[in-house]
């Protein structure tokens, strides 16, 4: 939202107090200011000019050569490519020495051998967007209003001395949305009165309701609706501070009457409509839902196919306009319109979003709608579009709105007590400190022994529940004067549980491996909400997101950490390793009625190389033995190794199904390990990644295998080395785990160290060849002793895998 400081002025004086204090001031209540904006900063010696003479350039086809009154004596001549320039006309000039946008400096010098003393300008010379220039300047340089003093700077003119805030509003406080909400806003921070001056609206003896009937099928899809009919209007350009204040909003001035409905939804935040009355084609206005197939245009030109989801304006019998979402052209507002049907209304939220998705059609309306209008000011803001219209453009209001629906507004109380106010804010507020919030607020309520009853004004319709009053005490009150306190209890001594403990060692070990932390998202999309799953769940979403691809509570970490591989390899960070330690959220209740259950997991994704191409190796790539072996380590790490086991899977889908693996902690699933599917990693412009994530919370819980220290045995080891012949299927889990049952206590170590499969291999079979190493710390084993451990050992491989000994 753009706020005019200047406009803002009007209704809350400010004066006293600069554009930058007023954005740190809001920032620090509750509404961020991304920024301040001067649209005269960095411009210099530009003023007004009259063009007294124009004539052709008499070596150019497209210039001309002009004599310019800039209040000096004599007239400057500048030579101009502008199709529109002509004498008689005041315009924007560039005085030599000057600087317009982009630092771009102008100088004294010739075009085609002609002396051009400076330039005239355009509206983009002086910085302002494409978007926003009128359509007749697009192409152009701007005229100046006939009352621009000649030789005076052009910034008073066109508003350019002010400053625009940017103001970042969340959901939740829509009624930001507007400059009376604003002003609002200020007023009560820094505790002063709004002053909004009222407008007088005259209306004929003719009554609207002769000349139009509205009707609305279903009061649920538009709980308000009211047409205006002004007649006899002139249709024409806007004076120049309409235009101005448009500009400045990031507006594009159209028409007076256009202009006036992009005004008040400025002003009030509530969208209106205008239509050529006599292009509806009847006398009347129905509001409903669009039947299956039912076609129309809207203003881009586009033909819009609908569904019964889609609320339409109807004439009657054909669609003329999208429901808070946009016109259509066939009844727009043209130079020929002499009849002006102006609508206001309020139309329900979900469909509105609904339909400006389904036809991607997001507009400053619809946004609107979709957050909340201020249901005291529907009528309010339509009778002074009206009031303008009749001024700017000479119309005739006929009298009363004729209404199809009107919405009786509901009387919000909300209750508090100071005792609760200063337990929830850890304050020590009193009663004279509340009220002068309230007050501020210019909220109505009344106080006894400290018992409050607030009345809630419609136009914020957020507050609905004692946290919200406790919210804004504080906003008001100011955070920074709410004291800094430390909880009570045995945390104050700043001991770790052992859950914390145990995570910082997960983050210890896994930057050990070389992994980078990153910290993603806990919203995303549907679609990647429901990837990776190693559960069935519902998803949980968000009634009002921010947007579509923040929707949805996310049900794995592994998307996320591939949004973050993609953001990295995208800016030439190819060889990209990061974890995540965060929570997923599964449902398996009503996600509408029941919290989700949240589990910890830890996320690893892998891409490029583990090691880089230097002057004495080659690059080395990630495979799924990098991210498998970062996994052992961790839960070696974790004391967990005897406990976990690995099971080759292909359920998952968006895995390769050859290099996917399952990891067990005994016999229950908490996790797996393997390569991104091609398809996938395409999806995300990865090449070949790897990624694994498990149950933290399931790893922490775990009994743990005792850490036991033994002293390094003064005796030697011996290595025996054993190959065996086994099927396909067998894994090497498995067979180490028949060594390690049978190998007797002095086994210390088993290293698989071939793996062979080919000529002079049965089909079906593979050969496996492993190192077992012994120790005795008390003695030095005898040949007899080991060979009586291989013999148990093979003896048990035979019987219990079909192994054949080589």
């Amino acid at each position: 939202m753009l706020v005019s400081y200047k406009w803002l002025n009007e209704y809350v004086d400010v004066t006293s107090i600069t554009p930058k204090e007023l954005g740190d001031r809001l920032s620090l209540t509750g509404i961020e200011v991304e920024g301040l904006e001067s649209p005269a900063e960095g411009l210099k010696k530009i003023v007004v000019g009259e063009v007294k003479e124009c004539i052709p350039h008499p070596d150019s086809d497209h210039l001309s050569i002009c004599q310019v009154d800039i209040g000096e004596e004599e007239l400057s001549q500048i030579v101009c490519g502008a199709p529109n320039v002509k004498a008689g006309i005041k315009v924007i000039v560039a005085l030599p020495g000057s600087r317009i946008a982009g630092n771009v400096k102008i100088k004294k010098g010739k075009m085609r051998g002609q002396v051009s003393n400076g330039m005239i300008c355009s509206l983009q010379e002086l910085g302002y967007s494409d978007s926003v220039i009128p359509k007749e300047y697009a192409d152009g340089i701007f005229y100046m209003p006939e009352n621009a003093v000649v030789g005076e700077p052009v910034f008073s003119y066109l508003e350019m001395d002010d400053t625009i805030l940017d103001l970042s509003i969340t959901p939740n406080r829509a009624d930001a949305l507007s400059i009376r909400g604003v002003a609002h806003e200020v007023a009560a921070i820094y505790d002063k009165k709004v002053d909004f001056p009222a407008v007088a609206l005259k209306e004929s003896s003719k009554p609207a309701s002769d000349k139009i009937k509205v009707s609305v099928k279903d009061k649920k899809d538009a709980p308000h609706y009211e047409i205006r009919v002004i007649e006899n209007v002139k249709i024409g350009p806007s004076p120049q501070w309409l235009q101005n204040r448009l500009m400045n909003e990031g507006i594009r001035p159209i028409s007076n009457v256009v202009d006036v409905t992009n005004y008040i939804l400025l002003l009030f935040g509530q969208p209106l409509h205008a239509f050529d009355y006599d292009k509806l084609g009847s006398q009347e206005i129905l509001v409903r839902r669009a039947d299956e197939q039912e076609k129309m245009t809207t203003l881009d030109g586009i033909e819009r196919t609908l569904t019964p989801e889609t609320i339409v304006i109807t004439n009657g019998q054909e669609p003329v306009a999208l429901a808070g979402v946009m016109g259509g052209l066939d009844s727009e507002i043209t130079d020929t319109t002499t009849t002006v049907a102006l609508e206001s209304a309020m139309f329900d939220r979900t469909t509105t979003r609904r339909t400006s998705q389904r036809f991607n059609l997001r507009s400053e309306s619809s946004m609107r709608f979709e957050k909340g209008i201020n249901q005291g000011t529907i009528s309010l803001a339509g009778d002074v579009a009206a009031a303008m219209i009749a001024d700017l453009a000479g119309g005739e209001v006929l009298q009363g709105a004729v209404r199809g629906s009107q919405i009786e507004i509901e009387k919000v109380e909300v209750s508090t007590d100071i005792d609760h106010v200063n337990h929830f804010l850890g304050t020590n507020l009193t009663i004279k400190d509340v009220d002068a919030v309230f007050q501020a607020l210019d909220f109505e309520f009344t106080e006894k022994e400290g018992q409050y009853t607030v009345t809630v004004p419609p136009r914020r319709w957020d507050i609905t529940i004692e946290a919200d009053l406790m919210e804004e005490i504080a906003r008001i009150y100011g955070y920074n004067n709410i004291p800094s306190t430390l909880p009570e209890g045995q945390t104050v001594a700043g001991h770790f549980t052992s859950e914390q403990k145990m995570t910082r060692k997960v983050r210890s070990l896994l930057e050990g491996d070389g992994l980078t932390e990153a910290i993603s998202y806990a919203l995303t999309t549907e679609e990647k909400a429901q990837q990776f799953l190693t559960r069935e769940s519902r998803l949980t979403r968000l009634d009002w997101p921010m947007s579509e691809e923040r929707s949805v509570l996310r049900l794995n970490l592994i998307s996320g950490l591939l949004d973050d591989l993609s953001y990295n390899v995208a800016r030439k960070n190819a060889d990209v390793a990061l974890y995540e330690v965060g929570r997923v959220f599964y449902q398996d209740k009503d996600p509408k009625k029941d919290l989700p259950l949240e589990e910890k997991h830890i996320g690893i994704a892998l891409v490029g190389n583990k090691e880089s191409k230097d002057w004495q190796q080659k690059a080395v790539p990630v495979d799924f033995y990098t991210v498998k072996g970062i996994v052992e380590n961790l839960i070696e790490g974790l004391g967990l190794t005897e406990r976990i086991s690995y099971r080759a899977s292909n359920q998952i889908n968006e895995l390769h199904p050859g290099q996917t693996a399952v990891i067990y902690l005994d016999e229950t699933p908490i996790g797996f390990v393997g390569q991104v599917h091609p398809k996938i990693a395409a999806s995300y412009e990865l090449k070949k990644s790897f990624v694994a994530e498990l149950n933290l919370e399931a790893l922490l819980k775990a009994e743990r295998e005792p850490l036991v220290y033994t002293a390094i045995s003064k005796y030697p080891a011996v290595t025996r080395d054993i190959a065996l012949l086994v099927d396909k299927t067998t894994t090497n889990a498995e067979i180490e785990k028949v060594i390690r049952q049978t190998a007797g206590r002095f086994l210390t170590n088993v290293t698989l160290f071939d793996v062979y499969q080919g000529e002079n291999i049965a089909t079906g079979k593979k050969s496996m060849a492993y190192s077992l190493t012994f120790v005795n710390a008390e003695a030095t084993l005898t040949d007899e002793e080991i060979n009586r451990f291989i013999h148990k050992v093979t003896t048990a491989l035979e019987k219990n895998l079909t192994a054949e000994i080589r």
